[in-house]
């Protein structure tokens, strides 16, 4: 009978629990594919100057980490040890995609260029 009981008053604590985290994916989702289709419409409709759209393509890649931090990952971005490890693990994963795609990008453009003619 006591766990009946227990059972029945934690189900709305659940249920709220649930409703909330749905949220959270849902809004995330939507913030997501906005930060990824404006910086697209400004490239496609060419709207601003190129080095501009470099600057805001940088800053809606930094708001983006963030949503997803935030929405997906559930960071809360207060003082919790496993939150920061989870942070710093996620930089250095993003540190060596990016620094090996650049890596090897300069270094096949160096060994494609065609050599000068006289």
């Amino acid at each position: 009978m006591n766990e009946r009981v227990r059972d029945e008053s934690d189900r709305p604590r659940g249920a709220a629990l649930r409703r909330r985290e749905l949220r959270a994916y849902i809004s995330g989702v939507v913030l997501a594919l906005i930060l990824t289709l404006v910086p697209f419409a400004v490239v496609h409709w060419r709207v601003m100057v190129p080095r501009s759209v470099y600057y805001l393509i940088g800053a809606f890649a930094l708001v983006q980490i963030v949503v997803h931090f935030r929405c997906f990952l559930h960071v809360n971005f207060r003082h919790k040890r496993e939150d920061l490890q989870l942070i710093l693990f996620s930089a250095v994963l993003l540190i060596l995609i990016v620094g090996g795609t650049i890596w090897i990008m300069f270094n096949l453009a160096a060994r494609m260029a065609m050599p000068m003619q006289p």
